[in-house]
């Protein structure tokens, strides 16, 4: 079956039908190119999902204030709520056994100027806690700490852009700039992987912006950061809890769904990667249905070839051809145009896949990929039924009688 003079002969078959052999590996070739580029597009997807989320802790709640729409207790719908200083003592009073870190967050735009240079940024006012949550990387200088929140003190933590757009390439810490009207002095500058937009952001003491608003102990939500040995079961409890918790106290209707809101960012997360994942699904489903179809594709032009064989078949049986030989003939042939057209479609679709990078990143598509011993498991399954593709029309042939076979037209 492997003898020099089958290789020669399908050789030259080839060089015979040099259409129907490019018909024939172009079908294979496009079947494992298209699996292996939609494949490639699922992790894109994937990868996607997890950069979202990927420059933030995620195992965070964030809650946050609303209005009532309800009733409760006496107390008449469309309340305000408000969160101040005692619900933090309270939340680490009541949820030790739950709780990492916890911090406020106060958020206001301001104009901040340094000399001649001014420009409008997102000032959080936050403990020192904050810096886990967002995953906060400090470049120069240090970040806040327990003696600025303490002492109320005038320090800023500013972002890598905004040292850029005030500073130009000088260095910042040690220097005062002027926030909403008051002095501050950076005593550090950050860089977060979530990009532009996070690295103009600045950090103050929340008791430093409480005091600049009239002493006032208000805060706008609240950052919680949960154990993660507490596990996904674990935060859903927590959260369960902890929304029963803030309704009780706040005398918010169980059934509100308006008065407060927590953002359970492992929940999102795990909910994202299962979509992501969902989809990887159905497009893989997808990739294997062109791999289906490039393996009817080969089956019919194998087909057509026994057919177009057949009086030549039927010499090699009257000549003493054994029906093992016949089939063995067929079928080295279907596998070896299987085989070389799965491999070049893989390695293009490999290629192709590289060359993307992050250039589909605005069609939510981030350095989309493939996992080889994948791709060559795609590539075997279709040598595997391209082998029986043509091993169908191959038995079928050897089965003809040479009389049969000579009288064909």
């Amino acid at each position: 079956m492997f003898s020099r003079d089958n290789w020669k002969e399908i050789f030259e078959t080839i060089q015979k039908n040099k259409l129907r052999t490019f018909l024939s590996g172009f079908t294979v070739a496009l079947g494992i190119l298209i699996f292996v580029v939609l494949f490639g597009f699922g992790n894109g997807l994937i990868n996607t999902f997890d950069d979202f989320f990927s420059d933030d802790a995620t195992n965070v709640f964030m809650v946050f204030t609303g209005r009532t729409t309800m009733p409760y207790k006496g107390y008449k719908a469309n309340r305000n709520i408000e969160f101040d200083n005692s619900d933090i003592a309270d939340i680490e009073k009541n949820f030790p056994l739950f709780l990492e870190y916890i911090s406020p967050r106060i958020v206001r735009q301001d104009t901040v100027a340094y000399k001649n240079e001014s420009n409008n940024y997102s000032i959080y006012a936050v403990a020192p806690s904050h810096q886990f949550s967002e995953m906060t990387i400090m470049m120069k200088g240090r970040y806040l700490d327990v003696l600025d929140i303490k002492n109320k003190t005038k320090n800023a933590v500013i972002g890598r852009l905004v040292e850029q757009d005030l500073f130009g390439g000088r260095n910042a810490v040690g220097k005062y700039i002027d926030i909403g009207g008051s002095s501050f002095k950076v005593i550090g500058v950050f860089q977060d992987d979530g990009g532009d937009r996070e690295e103009r952001n600045i950090f103050i003491p929340y008791t430093t912006r409480q005091l600049i608003e009239r002493n006032t102990d208000k805060i706008d939500a609240i950052v919680i950061g949960f154990k993660p040995q507490i596990g996904y079961a674990g935060a859903m409890a927590f959260e369960k809890s902890l929304d029963k918790f803030i309704r009780e106290k706040k005398y918010i209707n169980p059934q509100d769904q308006n008065g407060i809101f927590i953002r359970n960012v492992a929940d999102q997360l795990r909910q994202n990667q299962q979509f992501a994942r969902v989809l990887q699904i159905i497009v893989a489903f997808v990739a294997f249905g062109t791999i289906i179809a490039g393996i009817i594709g080969i089956s019919n032009i194998m087909v057509f070839v026994v057919k177009e064989r057949t009086k030549e078949l039927g010499i090699r049986k009257a000549l003493g051809a054994t029906p093992r030989a016949v089939i063995g003939t067929i079928l080295l042939e279907s596998v070896f145009i299987t085989t070389v057209s799965g491999f070049v479609g893989m390695l293009i679709g490999i290629v192709i896949l590289g060359s993307i990078d992050e250039k589909l990143e605005d069609f939510f598509i981030t350095n989309p990929y493939i996992d080889i011993p994948m791709a060559i498991f795609a590539t075997i399954v279709l040598i595997i039924f391209g082998a029986i593709a043509g091993y169908v029309p191959a038995r079928r042939a050897a089965r003809i009688k040479p009389i049969v076979a000579l009288r064909d037209e």
